[in-house]
């Protein structure tokens, strides 16, 4: 099973009362939280995404957290991510390390980047019932103001129409763009189609109905 979460920031102390507010008492706590939520869902054949700002601890300290944490763990490079420059950083730990991706999930397309990309490879595509075929998975502007920009630019582009190149009537844009911050799925690595459900329940103000399975 393939799992995605992004923005863990392990060891990033002023999250707790910076920007996120994440409200423990230091990285500490913190760091175990976390933890415990990722394992409460993965299992050691799992699959785990993590787009981007996995930890700004140092290479030794991450080396730690990596050997808590189940699953087969792959990365998107973030900003935050100096570790992996760090001459003591296991890279043996990550399946691989990439800036960008493209994966296939479920007969879907999924593109893979730390920042949201508002063009991304096959936004317009749909499947024969008008379904979305490709979904833009990002990480980077937690729930900040740029994250409201990106909100608006879809909700515009959702009600946009564009011109059909076969001279039929305009078409509507899926315009799949789903930010996987791990605050949204309480730090709980999920599933594609759980995050598409979690980005329409978050869109809709419905939050209080979003739940996951753990073990």
């Amino acid at each position: 099973m393939r799992y995605y979460i992004s923005d863990l920031h392990f060891y990033h102390e002023n999250l707790n009362y910076q920007m996120d507010h994440r409200g423990f008492l230091n990285a500490a706590e913190m760091n175990a939280h976390m933890i415990r939520q990722w394992n409460s869902r993965i299992r050691d054949k799992d699959e785990v995404v993590v787009l981007g700002d996995m930890s700004l601890g140092t290479g030794e300290e991450t080396n730690g957290i990596l050997r808590q944490l189940r699953g087969r763990i792959c990365l998107i490079e973030g900003n935050h991510d100096s570790y992996l420059t760090d001459r003591q950083f296991d890279r043996s730990r990550l399946e691989w390390v990439k800036p960008y991706a493209e994966l296939r999930d479920n007969k879907r397309k999924v593109i893979l980047s730390h920042y949201p990309m508002i063009c991304y490879n096959g936004q317009y595509r749909k499947d024969e019932v008008g379904r979305p075929r490709t979904y833009m998975l990002y990480g980077h502007v937690h729930d900040t103001f740029d994250e409201a920009l990106v909100n608006r630019y879809q909700d515009e582009t959702r009600r946009a129409k564009r011109p059909d190149c076969h001279g039929g009537p305009p078409l509507s844009v899926p315009c799949q763009m789903i930010n996987c911050f791990c605050m949204f799925s309480d730090y709980i690595p999920l599933t594609l189609d759980e995050w598409i459900d979690v980005d329409k329940k978050r869109r809709s103000g419905r939050t209080d109905h979003i739940s996951f399975r753990t073990e």
